[in-house]
């Protein structure tokens, strides 16, 4: 598989970057899909239930698997930010797991990114990068747009699962700001770290599960390559030349689309409602401002 080679400082490359993370975004948005898939949608009914930790651990196992074979001996090379990204991604890639088995995929998706504030925030404080003013400005619709799945969410009884969702957005917001500090470090070599150490600390919670059905193997091999390492390998690539800020507000296509896939193949379980709604139609309006185009300025010049 070809995969676009980005280089710095060019706004071409910049447009490149873009598409990559809309392609990331797009695969991402099928996390709802495969767990409904794996919970026995489409006449999936296996004797053998798959525990969400199971299905967190088999995600990145195959993920890292397959992410194996873009790997070149050369770009082998260890960095001390690798070691506290790791680790958040494994927590991360196991909460979010759990909020969208418990919960809708709506909530768990759309909770995962009040990582955008967290962006922000570390963007300025360890990047040292200026803040992006249209990220900041559409930052705020989309946390009016959390705080009102949040409150729906509560209502409904799932407050249990919303606070593991909002773990995993913190621990994304960390996985993105590491993966900005490895820009001299190839995509494919983070990734599979990160996927390979996030299995390592999953084995011991699930070494004595009952062992997945070979359908299931399936399905567990196609939601961790297409829908996690694919795109996280994009993302890494992408990384060294997006900041982590406007990254948070391109990926809102994930959220966006995520609960579309989950309602149209479980509509008994992921029927959104009136807050998810509500809360989708303000994200979509901070990813439309931060890239609805600004009229251009003219200057005046006075010819003396």
């Amino acid at each position: 598989m070809a995969l676009i080679e980005i280089e710095k400082n060019s706004s071409g490359n910049r447009n490149q970057a873009r598409l990559l993370l809309i392609l990331a975004s797009i695969l991402w948005s099928t996390s709802g899909l495969f767990t409904r898939w794996l919970q026995g949608t489409f006449g999936i009914n296996e004797a053998i239930e798959i525990h969400p930790l199971q299905m967190a651990f088999f995600r990145v196992l195959f993920a890292a698997l397959g992410i194996a074979f873009f790997v070149r001996y050369r770009d082998m090379k260890f960095q001390k930010s690798m070691v506290p990204t790791a680790l958040s991604f494994a927590i991360m890639n196991a909460l979010f797991v759990t909020a969208l088995a418990l919960g809708t995929a709506a909530n768990a998706i759309l909770l995962q990114y009040t990582s955008l504030v967290w962006f922000v925030l570390f963007s300025v404080c360890f990047l040292k990068e200026k803040p992006d003013r249209k990220v900041i400005q559409a930052i705020i619709p989309a946390i009016l747009g959390i705080l009102v799945i949040v409150a729906g969410g509560w209502h409904a009884g799932e407050g249990v699962v919303i606070l593991i969702a909002l773990g995993s957005g913190f621990t994304y917001a960390l996985v993105i700001i590491g993966i900005r500090f490895q820009v001299n470090i190839a995509a494919a070599w983070v990734t599979f770290v990160n996927l390979s150490v996030a299995a390592l600390l999953l084995l011991p919670f699930v070494i004595l599960m009952p062992f997945p059905t070979s359908k299931q193997l399936i399905i567990l091999f196609l939601f961790g390559f297409f829908q996690l390492g694919l795109p996280y390998m994009l993302t890494a690539r992408s990384l060294k030349v997006i900041s982590p800020q406007e990254a948070g507000i391109l990926t809102l296509l994930e959220p966006i689309l995520n609960p579309i896939w989950a309602f149209m193949i479980a509509p008994e379980k992921d029927m959104p409602t009136l807050s998810t709604w509500i809360g989708g139609v303000l994200l979509i309006s901070a990813l439309c401002w931060r890239y609805l185009p600004e009229r251009n300025k003219v200057e005046i010049r006075n010819e003396g």
